[in-house]
């Protein structure tokens, strides 16, 4: 069984939120670190939500693969070299046509779109000012309920803790 997560990006002037749904690994110590260690600036968090939903979070976007290694000819290990790092998207990789990010009002109506789709986690890119939109922070919910928490210190605490 997956954990779920959404993951999206605050626009800083109308706060409009672009996100994506990601079926697998969404908890702190996989998809919250892999966020913050990986996707942590504007470029990249954008490029990652620009190809829409998400099976697998994985610390590359990559390039069109198949979906899965079952779906594949290659032997398992050398699918693993190949495309182990690349994120795997439902509308690249699997060819769905209903997989495109959305845009919504507000983070929590997000947040009361993805609860339909039983996220446990929730990630958002928020700007550091209006005017710069270069950098900015990832922010974490664990259920939809209480407030954004900084996710960089969150990582920092399970690394110290447990060496992930």
């Amino acid at each position: 069984m997956g954990t779920r997560s959404m993951i999206g990006i605050e626009n800083p002037y109308n706060k409009q939120v672009k996100a994506v749904y990601c079926h697998w690994d969404g908890y702190l110590e996989h998809n919250g670190a892999i966020l913050a260690r990986h996707y942590s600036n504007s470029a990249k968090a954008n490029n990652l939500i620009a190809l829409g939903d998400i099976s697998s979070l994985r610390p590359e976007i990559g390039e069109k693969h198949d979906f899965s290694r079952l779906d594949s000819t290659i032997p398992e290990a050398e699918y693993e070299r190949l495309y182990g790092d690349m994120t795997t998207y439902y509308g690249r990789d699997r060819g769905e046509t209903d997989a495109e990010f959305r845009v919504f009002l507000t983070a929590a109506d997000a947040i009361e779109h993805y609860e339909h789709s039983w996220a446990e986690y929730y990630y958002l890119f928020r700007y550091s000012k209006a005017t710069d939109y270069e950098s900015g922070d990832w922010f974490y919910k664990k259920g939809s309920k209480g407030r954004w928490l900084k996710l960089s210190t969150a990582v920092k605490k399970l690394t110290n803790t447990m060496g992930v």
